[in-house]
């Protein structure tokens, strides 16, 4: 008699059903791509990059956007020869100056001066205001006391008069002349801001770990101080870049700025003010370019406070 207990039939086999595999966990995003994660879907700062973006390339190649020479001047077309708006990217689409020179040229190749300004005297107080201020903020003590008492002492001086003092040193004022101005005097918001968010980060738990495992103060300030103290000075430094460029702007419109040949939106302001009733496009397009560039550039750094602060989330 045959063993059916040796016989197994498919339907007395159980059916292997293989578990489901197990959903692997969502990779923890850091600071900057949370950050970036968050800046893509925000309207405001895609309009605002895509500006300065425009802005950038015109400073770097202006020539892609005109052929007109900025500085030829034609006196049988001046200022009373009314802007052919259907003329674009021509010559006398803007109009002319009081010297017959292009205003569009002008108005394109001025976008360099702002930007260099800007991007440098941005960079220049970030570096100088954040050593200073992570030097005080970590160290505390007479060290703090030293910055915070020079700090004081600089951010009691206006920028502006401060700056109109410093370049009449100056016998030839250029970009980077009104750069050092501006730096000399601007680094003092970025010291009190990298001080405080210094003083914060240095009593988190990772900081004591890592002085406790012998690292040294290099070490602890640059690799683990710095990238979490620096959210708020990259906040304020985007928006302060604006603001740079309106006071280049501000210093070259009142005379003690930039100075021809160089060309600059404020010179080009201060001459249009002659003629503002007569020809009010020869003040309204340098201006107006001006207050979208400072007006791009305080649109980005609102998008980056939000996207950096948890709390605005």
């Amino acid at each position: 008699m045959p063993d059916l207990t040796d016989k197994k039939t498919a339907e007395e086999i159980p059916a292997q059903r293989t578990a489901p595999a197990a959903a692997k966990p969502e990779k923890a995003r850091s600071l900057g791509s949370d950050a970036w994660h968050d800046l893509r879907r925000k309207p405001i700062f895609v309009i605002s990059a895509l500006l300065i973006l425009l802005l950038v390339v015109i400073a770097i190649a202006p020539g892609l956007f005109t052929s007109v020479d900025p500085r030829a001047g034609d006196l049988r077309l001046h200022y009373l020869t009314k802007p052919n708006y259907s003329h674009f990217f021509q010559a006398d689409w803007f109009g002319y100056d009081l010297q017959g020179r292009s205003i569009y040229a002008r108005v394109i190749y001025g976008a360099r001066a702002s930007v260099v300004v800007g991007i440098c005297v941005t960079a220049g107080v970030t570096i100088v205001g954040g050593l200073t201020g992570m030097l005080a903020g970590y160290f505390g003590g007479w060290a703090d006391t030293i910055i915070s008492r020079v700090t004081d002492i600089f951010f009691g001086i206006p920028l502006l008069l401060g700056a109109l003092v410093i370049l009449n040193a100056f016998t030839s004022r250029t970009v980077w002349s009104v750069v050092f101005a501006l730096v000399a005097l601007g680094w003092t918001q970025m010291t009190r801001v990298m001080r405080g968010s210094v003083i914060t980060v240095k009593q988190a738990d990772f900081v004591t770990a890592a002085k406790a495992l012998g690292a040294g103060t290099g070490r602890i300030l640059f690799k683990h101080i710095l990238p979490n103290a620096i959210a708020p000075v990259i906040v304020v430094a985007t928006i302060s870049l604006g603001g740079y460029i309106a006071t280049e702007a501000t210093l070259s419109f009142l005379g003690i700025g930039l100075q021809d040949p160089t060309i600059s939106w404020g010179i080009d302001i201060n001459s249009a003010q002659k003629v503002i009733r007569t020809a009010p496009f020869a003040l309204f397009f340098p201006a107006g370019m001006l207050s979208l560039t400072v007006l791009a550039f305080i649109m980005l750094g609102d998008a980056v406070r939000d996207a950096l602060d948890p709390k605005l989330r």
